[in-house]
């Protein structure tokens, strides 16, 4: 096996909770300011989870919904443009006000990962005015060697490209990196990339079909805190609740 050399992490739901409180909550509040009579609650927002990227979100909602108003085709694809950038800046106030915690142990699992000596990255379908204000303002200790966010990539996953895209910028070879994400399409992208997969699940992925993992846990836990609980796959590892950098780079090296 090669060696271990970076590890990766998708941005939603992985390192902050975002959907449910965050990114739907800005979504209901963009509709409501725009003068639309669109409200997704927490289980159609899971349905909309299943079509990758905010924008095309929209797009789905409005193609088999509708916004309650006569939307012309030509008028399209600006208005959702203005919708997403505002739910953007109203996303990033919910961010920036502290509300929405971080992951239990993702912050441990970075600074371990950096005394390893290894690189970090984030690869999402966020936006990247999001993706930066988690990377260099919640997270401003923790030194990321890339943040590939967004429209960066012309096709979302479960299409590995972002993931493509980090390992031609990087020079890594796909076993020589872990992903750390929580959802089936980002798991497909992962390994449709040939890397190393652990999955962390969230209310809206418990119950997805996340079996192309290498291994998935309700969340890396904190010794001192929320401690994670095996779902799938880990053979051998020993797993207290709490994975380390450690646990991984020989999981994976072996």
């Amino acid at each position: 096996m090669a060696e271990i050399k970076a590890l990766i992490f998708d941005q939603d739901g992985v390192i902050i909770d975002t959907e449910k409180d965050g990114h739907r909550v800005a979504f209901n509040k963009t509709f409501r300011e725009f003068g639309f009579d669109v409200e997704w609650d927490v289980d159609y927002y899971h349905e909309l989870l299943q079509v990758a990227g905010g924008k095309e979100r929209m797009k789905h909602h409005l193609h088999t919904k509708g916004f309650g108003k006569e939307i012309k085709a030509e008028e399209e694809d600006d208005l959702i443009k203005r919708l997403h950038k505002r739910k953007t800046e109203i996303f990033i106030e919910l961010i920036e006000s502290g509300k929405l915690p971080l992951r239990p142990g993702v912050k441990r699992i970075m600074n371990e990962a950096m005394d390893y000596g290894l690189k970090l990255g984030v690869c999402t379908t966020s936006n990247e005015k999001a993706a930066h204000a988690v990377a260099y303002k919640i997270l401003k200790d923790i030194k990321f060697d890339f943040v590939l966010a967004g429209d960066i990539v012309k096709k979302k996953k479960p299409d590995p490209e972002i993931y493509l895209l980090a390992l031609k910028e990087t020079g890594l070879k796909p076993e020589q990196c872990i992903v750390i994400e929580d959802s089936r399409n980002g798991v497909l992208a992962a390994k449709a990339a040939g890397m190393h997969v652990v999955a962390t699940t969230n209310v809206y992925t418990e119950r997805e079909d996340l079996s192309e993992a290498d291994i998935v846990v309700t969340c890396l836990g904190d010794p001192d805190g929320e401690k994670g609980r095996l779902k799938q796959g880990g053979e051998g590892l020993d797993f207290d609740g709490v994975l380390t950098i450690k646990q991984l780079v020989d999981f994976f090296s072996s």
